[in-house]
C-alpha cells in the first residue's frame, strides 16, 4: 500500500459510517435548526440559560480542579490548580447568581473583541494585500460593524446578543449537517 492510500483509507472508512448512518446526521441537522430557530424567536431565553449553563461548566470544572490540586499536592503545580480551581468556581458561582449582568459583561466583552479584531482585519488587509484581501477587508468590515452594533445597543444587546449568536450557530451548524447527510445518501455504496 503506498502512503497515500494509508492516508485516505481512514477518510474512507469515515464515508462508509456516513453512508449507512446518514439518517441520524439528517435528524441532527433538522433538530440543530429547529433549536436554532427557538433560539432566534427567544434570545433573551437563550442568552440567561446559556450563562446559567456555563456557570454549571465552571463551577464543576473548578471543583474538579479543587479536588485534583488536593489529590496532587507535592506536585509543584498544587498552588497553581488550586487558585485556576477557586477562581472557576467562583466564576461559575457568579454567572448562576446572576446571569443576566454576565450577559452584559460578556456582550461588552464580545464587542470589544469584534472592534478589536475587525480593525486588526482591516489595517492587515490594506497594508498587506496579500491574494485575496478583499475578503479579509469585508472580513473585518463586517466584524467591526458588528462590535459597533453590540457597543451602541449596550446594555440592551447584553439580554439579546448570546441568544442570537447561538440561534444562527445552530442554524448554520445544522444546515451543514443536513447538507452531508443527503450527500452521503447519494454516494454510490464503496466496494471493498
Amino acid at each position: 500500500m503506498t502512503a497515500p492510500d494509508t492516508f485516505i483509507h481512514p477518510f474512507l472508512s469515515d464515508i462508509q459510517g456516513l453512508q449507512k448512518n446518514w439518517g441520524w446526521l439528517l435528524a441532527l441537522g433538522i433538530i440543530s435548526i429547529i433549536l436554532g430557530i427557538l433560539a432566534l424567536g427567544s434570545s433573551a431565553f437563550f442568552t440567561i440559560a446559556s450563562m446559567i449553563f456555563f456557570g454549571w461548566i465552571l463551577l464543576i470544572m473548578g471543583i474538579l480542579e479543587l479536588v485534583y490540586s488536593f489529590w496532587q499536592r507535592h506536585w509543584g503545580g498544587f498552588f497553581l490548580h488550586l487558585l485556576n480551581g477557586i477562581l472557576a468556581g467562583v466564576a461559575g458561582v457568579i454567572l448562576i447568581g446572576n446571569p443576566a449582568a454576565s450577559a452584559l459583561i460578556l456582550t461588552l466583552m464580545l464587542a470589544m473583541f469584534f472592534m478589536v479584531a475587525g480593525l486588526f482585519r482591516i489595517i492587515a488587509a490594506l497594508y498587506m494585500r496579500f491574494p485575496t484581501w478583499g475578503w479579509r477587508l469585508f472580513n473585518g468590515i463586517i466584524s467591526l460593524l458588528l462590535g459597533i452594533l453590540l457597543w451602541a445597543q449596550w446594555p440592551w444587546s447584553g439580554l439579546w446578543a448570546i441568544g442570537m449568536f447561538i440561534g444562527v450557530e445552530l442554524i448554520f451548524s445544522g444546515w451543514a449537517s443536513v447538507m452531508l447527510a443527503l450527500v452521503a445518501r447519494r454516494l454510490p455504496p464503496r466496494t471493498a
